[in-house]
């Protein structure tokens, strides 16, 4: 990939990810409070560990693309953050950030070929898109938690039971 291609692929993928993540934070601020422990089986997450692993993995994955290196590091969270509204609000703050510094990257820094933990290499840009695919996938999960847990599903892709389309 030349480093032209992968800004391009690059600034393309980051508008995407602005826009997902404006859906992520509303799914994030949908959760009721006090049904932080709720999950569907005992094979699930909680559902605020879910809407953590969701919101601080979007913010790792942009940091790491940032610093052109992949290191997994375990990010408990905050004490203060004691609703989905109150990760929602981290959310909005941190993912903003990182997604203008990944934006800001030179075509070369695009480009750059970057190792995932050892597990496979690909140009930084290609891992903005990784990131979008782990993000919708956990987001789709926290949003079937929504209703069990007696919340409103927001609009996703479209209108909801709870919150028509308009056109």
């Amino acid at each position: 990939m030349t480093p032209e291609q992968a800004k391009v692929i690059l600034d393309f993928a980051c508008h995407d990810a602005t826009v997902e993540a404006a859906t992520t934070s509303k799914v994030l601020a949908a959760m009721p409070a006090g049904k932080d422990d709720f999950k569907p089986s005992e094979k699930s997450m909680t559902a605020m560990d879910l809407a953590w692993h969701l919101a601080s993995a979007d913010v790792w994955f942009m940091d790491s693309i940032a610093k052109g290196v992949f290191a997994w590091v375990d990010t408990p969270r905050p004490a203060e953050l004691q609703t989905g509204a109150d990760i929602a609000a981290w959310y909005d703050t941190n993912f903003k950030a990182k997604v203008a510094e990944v934006s800001a990257l030179s075509a070369e820094k695009a480009a750059a070929v970057i190792g995932f933990m050892g597990a496979f290499e690909a140009p930084a840009a290609a891992f903005v898109n990784m990131c979008l695919k782990h993000s919708i996938h956990h987001r789709g999960q926290l949003s079937t938690y929504l209703r069990p847990m007696g919340g409103k599903v927001p609009s996703i892709y479209g209108g909801s039971a709870d919150e028509p389309f308009k056109g």
